[in-house]
């Protein structure tokens, strides 16, 4: 099987769906009640968030040198764009 790159920000989109999708579940249920403006705060955060997220991590995974120049690439992994 091949391996992939971990993308953080995807995992973080995929959660928030999620959440606000269980969230409208239990309310059609009559679990929980769910305020109207609710959505138009949720997934606007969400977003941030992930972008956030991304943010962070290519920054963390660019490893910037002294002269400005990315580090070469590992043996064995994948580029991708």
């Amino acid at each position: 099987m091949l391996r992939h790159e971990f993308r953080p920000g995807r995992l973080v989109t995929g959660l928030t769906a999620l959440g606000i999708g269980g969230v409208y579940v239990l309310d059609s249920a009559g679990r929980v009640a769910v305020p109207g403006a609710w959505p138009l705060i949720a997934l606007p955060a969400g977003l941030f968030l992930t972008g956030a997220v991304s943010a962070l991590y290519g920054l963390a995974r660019r490893g910037r040198r002294k002269d400005g120049q990315p580090p070469p690439p590992e043996d064995g992994a994948p580029v991708s764009r």
